[in-house]
């Protein structure tokens, strides 16, 4: 693999995506790392009036960079170079279109996020993904 999208959400099973991605990546040629986090849209009930689009936005990029900070200290350590990226929306449609327009090669991920209670609802994301994705998908318990 040459160019892996990891997506993360800051949960243990996302960091250990990326401990088996860098211990995957040893004494390999070293992929292009895209991590990425996805930030679920805000629910219109869950917001006041007097909330405005830039505080939501100022809202998701804090907590998209907070769900980055384990996944960019592991590969900052192994010293693996990666890109970060925070995206807002459908979190599996939005994964694999990244996937597809960075051209990666693979992607590698937790099997259950933070979400578990919105997972049992909806559909596991990782499970979406598999199904949207164009390129393999490595899931990691």
């Amino acid at each position: 693999m040459h160019r892996v999208l990891v997506p993360v959400d800051g949960s243990e099973n996302s960091r250990r995506a990326v401990e088996f991605l860098i211990k995957f990546a040893m004494g390999r040629a070293a992929p292009q790392i895209h991590l990425l986090n996805v930030q679920p849209p805000i629910m219109s009930g869950d917001m006041y009036p007097s909330v405005t689009a830039e505080m939501v936005n100022a809202i998701h990029r804090t907590a998209g960079e907070e769900a980055l900070k384990a996944a960019s200290t592991l590969l900052d350590a192994s010293k693996m170079t990666y890109s970060t990226r925070i995206l807002f929306g459908d979190p599996a449609e939005l994964i694999a279109r990244f996937a597809r327009e960075q051209g990666c090669d693979g992607i590698v991920m937790g099997t259950r996020g933070m979400g578990a209670v919105r997972n049992l609802v909806l559909g596991s994301v990782a499970t979406k993904i598999v199904h949207l994705a164009d390129v393999p998908v490595t899931l990691v318990k």
